[in-house]
């Protein structure tokens, strides 16, 4: 493997047609190119120059070199360019996958302040609920992943992940508009042991069918669906009831259901995960501190 600095200096030389001539355009010492040169030629394996009369003259293997060098140095300065932009947040790209409602409400306010501020980063958005976005994490598939956890349910994070919290989102009962709780302002979720439920996502039925064993009772789940509208929907036509996050309702909010919060408060945790390794590189940083300022603004959750 050559020295970029060997090259440099070689390319000088060449340039100049002396060692002299080369030290004073680099202000190195003559000696100094004398000592890189020789070191070049160790590397090579061959002469690089010849003298010839006071002059020198690139034997055939200093020619070969000499025919790269220029592209080698072109290329080391655009990945030098290339390198500042990215550190310098001029330039950057990060994968962020999150879960629907995160990619409703938290992201499109992150990715306004970001543009605004560094418009030449760009986010690439995928979507998937958790546990899938933290294995895509895992896999390298994305940069950062919003995933959501409940309390007391066993969540398999794998464990070269990072978390950093971002809020606790608070649960909500929906209920039809004419339903008789919905004249409450808060209600218990004992209230509700006979009524028929609309579940989402795997995790959250999971959190759903916990929370009603705590409570003492087995909910009868009508109706499954990942779809937020979906679930609004149905409870709109008295289909039945659900468990929903508040920060489904901050974006969406169907005009025939009413959302009360639980007694006692159940909330869950959102958080970002990232590889600790991707904690360094300034793109993801900074997508990460814009996550954390908006969440901590969120209200209502």
């Amino acid at each position: 493997m050559f020295d970029s600095r060997h090259i440099k200096t070689f390319h000088e030389v060449v340039r100049t047609g002396s060692y002299t001539a080369a030290a004073r355009a680099l202000g190195y010492t003559q000696p100094a190119v004398t000592q890189q040169m020789k070191a070049l030629e160790r590397d090579v394996g061959s002469p690089l120059f010849v003298r010839v009369g006071r002059g020198m003259r690139l034997t055939e293997a200093g020619e070969a070199l000499s025919r790269h060098a220029t592209a080698i140095l072109d290329s080391m300065s655009a990945a030098q360019e290339q390198m500042n932009a990215l550190t310098r947040l001029r330039a950057g790209r990060v994968r962020l996958c999150a879960f629907p409602s995160a990619n409703s409400t938290l992201v499109p306010e992150t990715l306004a302040r970001l543009t605004a501020e560094h418009p030449a980063i760009r986010v690439d958005l995928l979507e998937n609920e958790p546990p899938e976005s933290l294995r895509r994490l895992a896999r390298g598939e994305c940069d950062i992943s919003l995933a959501f956890t409940y309390p007391g349910l066993h969540e398999d994070v794998p464990e070269e992940l990072v978390e950093i919290p971002l809020l606790e989102d608070q649960l909500t009962v929906l209920l039809p508009g004419g339903h008789h709780l919905a004249r409450r302002r808060v209600v218990r979720l004992t209230d509700l042991a006979g009524e028929r439920w609309i579940a989402g996502c795997p995790r959250c039925r999971a959190n759903l069918l916990h929370e009603c064993a705590e409570a003492g009772f087995v909910p009868d789940i009508a109706f499954m669906t990942d779809d937020n509208l979906a679930v609004q929907s149905l409870v709109a036509e008295g289909l039945g009831v659900a468990m929903i996050p508040a920060l489904v309702l901050n974006f969406m909010r169907h005009a025939k259901v009413a959302g009360r919060p639980l007694q006692p408060a159940s909330r869950r945790k959102i958080s970002a995960y990232v590889l600790k390794e991707h904690l360094r590189i300034p793109a993801t940083a900074l997508v990460l501190d814009e996550l954390r300022t908006v969440a901590a603004n969120k209200t209502g959750c």
